[in-house]
C-alpha cells in the first residue's frame, strides 16, 4: 500500500511538473494577451489599398517574453512573423521585458518581488537568466537572431544603418521580408553596471527605457512608490547610450525622470508605446508640456493600442490620439507603439493593423501623412540614429 502511494505521489509530481513546463506558459498568455474582436479584421477598400503601399513600423512588442517561435504562426498573442508579414508590418521593435512585479499596476509597485522568474523557470530559459537581468536580455536578444538565421533571410536583425538600407532594398522587390529591431524596458537590465550599456549595444540593443514598473537606481517611475528622478548613475547611462548610439525611450517613466531625461539628453528622445493625457487622461500616459518635450528633441511618440492608453478599444480611439498628438507637436513626431504581447488586450492582433490606417482616414489624415505616421517617421529617425 505504501509502495502504491509512493508511486502516485511520484506520478503526480511528474503531471505538475510538465504542466508547469508545458502547458502553463501557453496558458499565461492566452489569459494576458486578448484582442476585443477576433481576426479576419475589416477595413475599407481605400484603406486596404494604401495600406499595401505603406512601410509600416511598430516601436513596441514583449513578444520575446513568450514560449512562441516567432516564425510559426500562432493562435495565441498578437505577434509572430507571419502575422507580421499578413498585417503588412516591414519593421518591429521587438521590446525585453526582465522584472515585473507580482500585482504590477499603474499607481505604485515595489521591486521586491518578480513574476518573470516563475515564467523564465516554465519556459525552460536557461540557468542564469533565473537570477541576472541581463542574461534575461541577452537570452531574449540570443532567441530574435536564432529567429533570423533560421529564417532563410526572411526575417532579419537591424542593428545599423546599412542593415537598414539593405533591408529596405530587398523589400522594394519582395514585400514579405520583416525586420526587427531590439529594445529594453527598464535599466534594471543593466544588473547595476553601467558598463553593461555596452554588452547590451554589442548584443544589438538599440532602445532602453530607464524603468518599467518600479522605481530603480537609474531612476523613477510612473508606477514606482516614490516616482523620482533620474540618479546620478542614471544620468552617466544616459550620456554612455547617447555615446554608443542607443535611444532613451521614456514609456513608463515618471514626470520627474521624462523631464530630467529631457534636460540633459543631446539627441532624440522616444515614447515607444503610450497615450496622451489630452484624450485619456491618467498617470501613465504622456501629458502636453512631455509631447512637446519629446517633439523638441527631434524624437517620436508611439502611440499605443491598448484601452488605458487611449480610453477606447477600436483603432478609432487610437487615431483619435494620434490627431491629437499630430495638432498639438506636428504629424512628424507620431509613430505607432501598439504594446503588443505586453500583458494587455489590445483591439486587434498585428494582421489587423490597416483598421489604423483606416482610421487615420477617418480622422482627416492625408495620405502623405499616413506615411509617416504609419511607419515613415520611425525609418527617418533610425536612418538619423542608428551606429553606422
Amino acid at each position: 500500500m505504501k509502495r502504491k502511494l509512493l508511486v502516485a505521489l511520484a506520478l503526480l509530481v511528474v503531471l505538475v511538473a510538465l504542466a508547469f513546463f508545458f502547458v502553463a506558459p501557453a496558458a499565461v498568455e492566452r489569459r494576458v494577451n486578448g484582442t476585443w474582436r477576433s481576426p479576419p479584421y475589416q477595413a475599407s477598400e481605400r484603406a486596404r489599398e494604401l495600406h499595401r503601399t505603406l512601410l509600416v513600423a511598430d516601436l513596441h512588442a514583449d513578444s520575446l517574453l513568450w514560449d512562441r517561435d516567432l516564425l510559426e504562426r500562432a493562435a495565441r498573442g498578437h505577434v509572430d512573423i507571419p502575422r507580421l508579414v499578413e498585417g503588412g508590418v516591414a519593421l518591429q521593435v521587438f521590446t525585453v521585458v526582465t522584472k515585473v512585479p507580482f500585482g504590477s499596476n499603474y499607481e505604485s509597485n515595489d521591486d521586491s518581488t518578480d513574476k518573470v522568474t516563475p515564467l523564465a523557470v516554465a519556459e525552460r530559459w536557461p540557468l542564469a537568466t533565473w537570477r541576472s537581468l541581463k542574461e534575461r536580455a541577452l537570452y531574449q536578444a540570443w532567441k530574435l537572431d536564432d529567429a533570423a538565421a533560421r529564417s532563410g533571410g526572411r526575417f532579419v536583425r537591424i542593428r545599423t544603418q546599412g542593415d537598414l538600407a539593405a533591408f529596405l532594398e530587398r523589400r522594394k522587390s519582395d514585400p514579405h521580408l520583416v525586420a526587427g529591431l531590439l529594445g529594453i524596458e527598464g535599466a534594471h537590465a543593466l544588473d547595476g553596471d553601467v558598463g553593461n550599456v555596452d554588452v547590451l549595444f554589442d548584443a544589438g540593443f538599440r532602445t532602453m527605457a530607464p524603468t518599467h514598473f518600479f522605481d530603480n537606481e537609474w531612476g523613477g517611475s510612473a508606477h514606482g512608490i516614490n516616482k523620482t528622478g533620474l540618479t546620478e548613475k542614471g544620468r552617466e547611462m544616459i550620456r554612455r547610450m547617447e555615446a554608443r548610439g542607443m535611444l532613451v525611450d521614456v514609456a513608463h517613466a515618471s514626470e520627474r525622470t521624462i523631464k530630467d531625461v529631457l534636460s540633459v539628453a543631446t539627441r532624440p528622445v522616444i515614447d515607444t508605446h503610450t497615450g496622451v493625457r489630452g484624450t485619456c487622461d491618467n498617470g501613465r500616459n504622456l501629458n502636453d508640456d512631455e509631447l512637446r518635450g519629446v517633439a523638441a528633441t527631434g524624437g517620436l511618440v508611439g502611440i499605443g493600442y491598448w484601452d488605458t492608453a487611449t480610453c477606447g478599444t477600436d483603432a478609432r480611439a487610437v487615431a483619435r490620439s494620434i490627431r491629437y498628438t499630430a495638432n498639438l507637436v506636428g504629424v512628424e513626431h507620431v509613430a505607432l507603439g501598439s504594446d503588443f504581447d505586453g500583458a494587455v488586450n489590445e483591439p486587434f492582433d498585428t494582421t489587423g493593423v490597416v483598421q489604423v490606417t483606416d482610421a487615420l482616414l477617418a480622422e482627416g489624415f492625408g495620405e502623405d501623412e499616413i506615411r509617416m505616421i504609419m511607419g515613415g517617421n520611425v525609418f527617418r529617425l533610425l536612418f538619423e540614429t542608428l551606429p553606422r
